[in-house]
């Protein structure tokens, strides 16, 4: 049965992310094949991946690279690092689908890159990117950039049980 995940901000290629967001590698090359590595060590070539953007910040050919050696089924939401670039320009570099807006997953869940604004009533998750590490309180908000799980993609269960946890434990 494939699995549905969702990752955002790679930033491959992106040397100055190490240092802004303290990332763990001495290089981003090093960078760039843990992050692959650690990509395919959970998602397999059935599953779909939702990107939720700022994939990657080389060329289109080094980009085509990357997502050539990356598992599954790959969406990409556009980020604001993405957006410089055509939609076509995405789906040439290899991408399945590309986005430019938020899309609604289930029915429950708003994925986008910024984070969006939710209110404590509305009773939807956004699962987004854009803020690295930092974190929103409260369970309206689910910030999947790769800083904050291991550069590892999650899976819809994973976020939602970790949701429908954390609402449990705010009653």
């Amino acid at each position: 049965m494939p699995n549905v995940f969702f990752s955002s901000d790679h930033h491959f290629g992106h040397k100055h992310i190490i240092d802004f967001e303290s990332r763990p590698f001495g290089s981003v090359e090093q960078m760039n094949e843990m992050m692959i590595e650690s990509w395919n060590a959970v998602v397999r070539a059935e599953d779909t991946l939702f990107h939720l953007g700022d994939f990657s910040f080389l060329g289109k050919e080094a980009t085509r690279n990357i997502l050539s050696r990356l598992n599954g089924y790959k969406i990409l939401i556009l980020g604001n690092h993405d957006r410089g670039r055509s939609r076509n320009w995405w789906l040439d570099a290899g991408f399945n689908e590309v986005s430019e807006h938020p899309l609604i997953y289930k029915e429950f869940f708003f994925l986008s890159h910024e984070p969006m604004y939710m209110n404590k009533h509305m009773p939807y998750v956004n699962v987004h990117g854009h803020i690295h590490g930092q974190k929103y309180e409260g369970n309206h908000h689910f910030n999947i950039c790769v800083e904050h799980w291991n550069y590892t993609p999650l899976t819809f269960e994973q976020i939602r049980d970790t949701v429908v946890a954390s609402e449990e434990g705010s009653d």
